[in-house]
């Protein structure tokens, strides 16, 4: 897909590693400016190094409000313009619902849910203005079914499914494309508590994503025709039992 970004600004959030990682390294290859939007700035450095002048990093606490509100000040700063958003950062809180901790369901609440519907608020007045844009969001597969090992992690998802569906809505009359990526489970950090042998017997089975497959999907959204919209898309491996 050499080119078929060429003069297009992008911004991942989420940027350091898994999905968000994939998804920067799609764009770079493409062609694409991007911003890579993370907490870890020594990640960032790391990677913006490794890819030279089109990687601009910019760390960045997003469950911070203040530091939220600035990102979009930041990237036009840093790049001039915005033409992609991939709103990926995301975390995970799992199992019963009376043994989820209140301060872990605010934080992936408001980092799942109510930083997505921020930023994309931020960005939007800019692609208005110039009559383009396109806006991806990670959801999930627990977003499409309701998971009952995860309750809490799979109404974030069913809350942004709806987001994206509306807002797509109240936009694309600017030109603005809005769509979801929803993956079955990933190699991502959000695995980062499996043991070692069970990552592996999933991967060997062939029940896991890698974070590359996803960033495929992304690309395959990004540059269809602008006349047609990938609303959202669900992605599972194929020995996934669900």
């Amino acid at each position: 897909m050499a080119g078929e970004l060429d003069g297009k600004v992008a911004a991942v959030t989420g940027a350091a590693s898994g999905i968000g990682l994939a998804s920067a390294e799609a764009m770079l290859a493409a062609g694409a400016r991007v911003v890579l939007v993370d907490r870890d700035e020594a990640a960032l450095t790391s990677l913006c190094a490794r890819h030279g002048e089109a990687a601009i990093q910019l760390p960045l606490d997003l469950l911070d409000p203040a530091a939220c509100a600035g990102l979009l000040p930041r990237i036009l700063d840093a790049a001039g313009q915005l033409d992609i958003l991939h709103a990926n950062a995301g975390t995970y809180v799992g199992g019963d619902l009376v043994d989820n901790e209140s301060a872990a369901i605010d934080r992936m609440l408001n980092l799942n849910v109510n930083v997505v519907m921020k930023n994309v608020h931020d960005v939007l007045p800019h692609m208005i203005a110039r009559g383009s844009g396109d806006i991806i969001v990670t959801s999930s597969l627990a977003a499409h079914y309701p998971t009952p090992w995860e309750p809490v992690y799979a109404s974030s998802k069913w809350a942004i499914n709806c987001f994206v569906q509306t807002t797509r809505r109240q936009v694309f009359k600017h030109g603005i494309r809005v769509g979801a990526i929803s993956p079955g489970p990933v190699v991502t950090a959000l695995l980062a508590d499996w043991p070692p042998e069970k990552l592996a017997e999933a991967r060997a089975s062939g029940s896991l994503l890698e974070p590359e497959e996803v960033a495929n999907v992304v690309m395959f959204m990004l540059t269809r025709p602008r006349g047609m919209t990938i609303r959202d898309v669900v992605m599972l491996p194929t020995n996934f039992d669900l």
